[in-house]
């Protein structure tokens, strides 16, 4: 089975990071980075329009 992922990008600190669409929460609830805890909607953290597909998806 191949392991899906998506790719997310903090909009304030920059930090980039990959993680599987099943451990995020939904695209509109949400989510904070894990570095510099800045909170806004998981849809705002992914780093293309196809991550934000495959959230939607998949997770």
């Amino acid at each position: 089975m191949v392991e899906t992922t998506v790719q997310l990008l903090c909009p304030e600190c920059t930090k980039d990071w990959q993680t599987e669409p099943g451990e995020l929460p939904t695209s509109t609830e949400m989510f904070h980075c894990p570095n510099c805890h800045a909170s806004r909607r998981t849809a705002e953290f992914m780093r293309t329009d196809r991550d934000l597909q495959t959230l939607k998806q998949l997770g």
